[in-house]
């Protein structure tokens, strides 16, 4: 096991290094030239614009620009803006060229709202779905089953910006059932932390529990077919053990893999809901920043998402060991 660990981790490492290359020469190699946004429209002289591509490290050849930034990383860096020198504490991933502030810091700000949202949401969704996945499964054919999947594929069918945009106008606005949404920070206000995000919660779970339910169903369909379960129905087990304590555990593989690559997307900023909802995440952070142009700021959600992927999968590959022992790390 420790063995597969450390090797998960090296490659983990070099498809991180890759995305970097890869996105840096994208990005800095494309048709955005920040100096403009930052310069704006009234008294921007061509002087002016070299002063600020020179802050900016721009007139920089391109691999000298990669080099510092990957050296920023590892070791920290100045930053050279407006006549004036920064220091960017490792990890170093530059400074907004329009919020001029450390990327770094804009991300650990908007963390604690993303992690808020699809932390709260992955519980609904995940207990709400598993459940009556586990359910229809066990009652198949029934009354109960076939109005979980027909009611699964209605919902899933609407677009989520549409889902969310109706469930923000009537369930707060028209008939108030449950309160707007908003957010505050955890430790300051426990209560409006709760209150602020219930909305987003139950949007995202509802909207993700119908896909969940369907994958524990067909799941655990399957493994009610398999030796084991039988083997486990001979041996006079109950039916509440063979059902949930061999059948559904071995049917949770599938579903973790897709749990993993759902909670790192959601951690990486879920942009309608933060724009919808009124909670200023890594989504919204990163969707500003490609408006913007804002080099630095997509730089580093790129690494942050990739990094996350990639240690989300590692944690997931081993929690299967656990989960089925048919499973075997090689």
């Amino acid at each position: 096991m420790f063995g597969y660990i450390v090797r998960r981790i090296v490659a983990g490492i070099a498809v991180i290094l890759v995305v970097m290359v890869a996105s840096f020469f994208l990005f800095f190699l494309g048709p955005s030239q920040p100096e403009y946004s930052i310069c704006g429209n009234r008294n921007c002289t061509p002087d002016r614009l070299a002063d600020i591509r020179r802050s900016l490290s721009l007139d920089k050849p391109i691999p000298e620009q990669f080099a510092e930034f990957f050296t920023g990383i590892v070791t920290g860096r100045e930053i050279h803006s407006g006549g004036f020198v920064k220091k960017c504490d490792v990890p170093c991933l530059g400074y907004s060229f329009v919020a001029d502030q450390p990327v770094t810091t804009m991300i650990v700000q908007g963390l604690p709202v993303t992690i808020s949202v699809a932390l709260g949401a992955m519980v609904i969704f995940t207990v709400f779905g598993v459940t009556t996945g586990a359910l229809a499964a066990i009652h198949r054919g029934t009354l109960w089953d076939k109005t979980l999947v027909s009611g699964s594929m209605v919902l899933t069918s609407f677009p989520y910006y549409l889902v969310a945009l109706l469930a923000a106008i009537y369930l707060t606005i028209q008939y108030q059932i449950l309160p707007r949404s908003g957010y505050e920070p955890l430790l300051q206000n426990p209560f409006g932390w709760f209150k602020g995000l219930l909305l987003p919660w139950v949007v995202l779970g509802a909207v993700y529990a119908t896909s969940y339910a369907r994958y524990t169903r067909a799941a655990m369909v399957e493994a009610l077919g398999e030796d084991f379960v039988r083997t486990a129905r001979a041996k006079g087990l109950t039916v509440r053990k063979v059902n949930f304590k061999h059948a559904l555990r071995a049917g949770l593989t599938s579903v973790v893999t897709i749990l993993g690559l759902d909670l790192a997307n959601l951690l990486t900023g879920t942009v309608f809901t933060e724009q919808i909802f009124n909670v200023q995440g890594l989504g919204l952070i990163a969707l500003n920043a490609f408006g913007n142009g804002d080099l630095p700021v997509i730089m580093g959600s790129v690494l942050y998402a990739s990094f996350l992927l990639v240690a989300l999968n590692i944690v997931v590959d081993i929690v299967y060991s656990f989960l089925d022992p048919r499973v075997r790390l090689g």
